[in-house]
């Protein structure tokens, strides 16, 4: 029922109705058809049927091990847990990029349902926008990586699956990011619907803002995710490495936050209409642009999934159709926009403006470190470095004022601001930003750790304190705050939590410029001292895991002579993949995590020793609780029913023919 040639086939049926879903509509809504245009839903249901079909095609041929598929046999064994047999189709290339796919499918068919209030043509066109898009991939997909390829004779066993990857923060980390990359793909597809009609209002800016902001929750979740798996799986201690993928995975939620800010304005002021195009088809560029990256083999990371420059052919001749022919049509088109909604610099509007900026130009110096090696040595020959240095130098001195710029916004009115009225909004929050700023002054180490950790907490208190203030606090009784707590929109308790989660991840990556961490090498029953704290290796002794040999040490952390814990790191061997992994052992009581890595083996018996990596990593917890933070406030924002519902159709909306 669900073979690979039925998976091979319902990828095909899915390719021919995306193609269908890209012509019919756009003819339809050039021809004023109404019934073509109607068709589009349809065709994206079913496109979605049909590539599900094909992807649980996928993951049968892997659970039950079939080797005749090339997939499988080259990223499966019979001794694979069964969850990673599952989660390992998206673990390769192929495998991904049919989850790509799929879940561009997904986006399809959530317009189509969730859009009927758009105008018919409106949706028609987006809808139309996306069945191109999916269909380019799904050409990628049976022509240079097709996951259903056979292999003669089939093989008795699989080549198994990279360790690394055989983690469960891994195994859930690509459908989270692909679901944030691809969920982009709606305002863009929206920004070029717009351009096609030549119009964009106050109802744009409603429709566009809740697919934005969940598509900017996933791909917060998923770096998040990426970057806790990097930490607790790759044993470096470490939590960013500024590698080009990790960059290709920043820079669209760079432009994304801003695109999620400056729709906002669209919505209320109906300003900075060209800009929020542009944006939107910028971060979906963006987004292709880094599975371009990932794919092509230009970049050399432990991410990059294939080195075949005929995937990288062709998939930068479908970024030239799709980027090109948007910025193209944005050129032709942009300037018949009218633009609206004059506001005073000093207000709601300025202050996002200034995001905006700040955001645009942090995002342009990630792509200017991120792309300028690999086109030095295209051009030049020349191999040039580009790493934590030059980011950290680059980036900080943008993000400071943009964490100031992100307190004072939230007591700023809409339009016009008296700047009397803003200070004494903000006089709580600046008392608690010097508060904090004596804190960050005892705790932290460093000009640079010490600003951006008060400018954190006077972004927490600015969020809370606009809350307290919007509730009447200090002059309403309880019940009329209360009642007021209840109808304020839920999307500002939102953005009141993004803020404060933008915060708590700040203050994260303040204290891990404390961190500590020390290379040992110890025999059994041995202690070394770190960070005021005594570590010493209790027992070291092998075990046989699924699929693979351990080494597991048994480490006491000690402090002032009490037992606070007893860490036990790993050291694998997967005999089937010649690959040797670590597995990091943790204990956090979310103030500072205690981390600890067992390494090579020196010697036999009693005289062995053993290289531990020792590390005391404050307030890292923080980074990722912040992360969560920040997905909640935009989950938040979305269950507000004004943009579960959405605007209503466009009075004149009813026959867009006109427009």
């Amino acid at each position: 029922m669900f073979g690979p040639e039925q998976g091979h086939f319902a990828l095909a049926l899915a390719c021919v109705l995306a193609l269908i879903q890209f012509v019919v509509p756009l003819w339809g809504a050039h021809k004023r058809n109404a019934r073509l245009v109607a068709l589009a839903p349809f065709l994206a249901v079913s496109q979605l049927l049909a590539l599900a079909i094909s992807f649980f095609s996928l993951i049968m041929c892997a659970v039950h091990d079939d080797f005749s598929v090339q997939n499988v046999a080259a990223n499966s064994a019979a001794s694979k847990p069964l969850l990673y047999k599952i989660t390992g189709v998206w673990g390769n290339h192929e495998g991904s990029v049919l989850l790509w796919t799929l879940i561009l499918g997904v986006c399809g068919a959530a317009v189509a349902a969730f859009g009927r209030n758009l105008p018919d043509i409106l949706r028609g066109r987006v809808l139309a926008v996306l069945g191109g898009v999916s269909a380019g991939f799904q050409l990628f997909c049976l022509l240079t990586s097709n996951p259903f390829d056979r292999v003669f004779p089939a093989p008795m066993d699989g080549q198994g699956m990279n360790p690394l990857l055989q983690d469960p923060g891994l195994a859930f980390h690509p459908p989270i990011l692909y679901t944030g990359y691809v969920g982009f793909a709606v305002p863009f597809a929206f920004a070029v619907a717009a351009l096609l009609e030549g119009r964009v209002d106050a109802a744009w800016g409603r429709w566009v803002r809740p697919w934005a902001v969940a598509a900017w929750c996933f791909l917060t979740c998923g770096i998040a995710l990426g970057s806790w798996w990097s930490y607790y799986v790759l044993g470096w201690g470490g939590y960013w490495f500024w590698d080009p993928v990790e960059n290709a995975s920043l820079i669209p939620w760079l432009t994304g936050t801003a695109l999620v800010h400056s729709a906002i304005v669209v919505e209320k002021r109906e300003g900075l209409k060209i800009w929020t195009v542009l944006l939107a088809i910028a971060t979906f560029s963006f987004s292709l642009s880094g599975t371009f990256l990932v794919r092509s083999g230009i970049l050399n990371s432990v991410h990059a999934f294939a080195n075949d420059p005929a995937r990288g052919v062709f998939i930068l001749g479908l970024l030239a159709l799709v980027i090109g022919g948007s910025l193209a049509l944005f050129a032709w088109r942009a300037p018949s926009l009218t633009s609206g909604g004059l506001f005073s610099p000093v207000s709601r509007e300025g202050s996002l403006v200034l995001n905006n900026i700040l955001l645009c130009s942090i995002c342009a110096v990630v792509v200017t470190g991120t792309m300028y090696p690999p086109f030095m040595q295209l051009l030049a020959g020349r191999t040039i470095s580009v790493g934590k240095p030059f980011f950290d130098a680059a980036t900080i001195p943008l993000t400071i004022p943009l964490l100031l710029a992100m307190g004072v916004g939230t007591a700023l009115p809409w339009k016009r601001a008296q700047l009397a009225r803003t200070f004494s909004h903000l006089f709580v929050a600046a008392i608690i930003a010097a508060v904090g700023l004596v804190l960050c002054f005892w705790k932290f180490s460093g000009a640079l750790p010490i600003a951006c950790g008060a400018l954190a907490i006077w972004v927490m208190a600015a969020s809370v304190t606009d809350i307290l203030r919007r509730v009447g606090l200090g002059h309403s009784s309880m019940g009329e705050m209360l009642a007021r707590a209840r109808n304020l929109p839920r999307s500002s308790w939102g953005a009141a939590l993004a803020h404060i989660g933008a915060g708590i991840t700040v203050l994260g990556l303040c204290g891990m410029s404390g961190a500590q961490h020390a290379i040992v090498e110890i025999h059994v029953g041995e202690t070394r001292s770190l960070a005021g704290d005594d570590w010493t290796l209790l027992n070291v002794h092998d075990y046989a895991g699924p699929n693979y040999r351990a080494m597991q040490a048994d480490i006491a952390i000690r402090h002032n002579g009490r037992l606070i814990t007893t860490l036990h790191p790993e050291k694998r061997d997967f005999t089937t993949q010649n690959q040797t992994t670590t597995e990091v052992a943790i204990h956090t009581n979310f103030i500072t995590d205690l981390y600890g890595v067992v390494g090579d083996r020196h010697g036999m018996g009693a005289d062995a020793t053993y290289v531990l990596r020792l590390h005391r990593n404050p307030l890292a917890p923080w980074m990722w609780l912040g992360g969560l933070v920040m997905a909640i406030g935009g989950a938040f924002s979305l269950s507000d029913r004004r943009l579960r519902v959405g605007a209503p159709k466009r009075a004149a909306a009813r026959n867009m023919a006109q427009a």
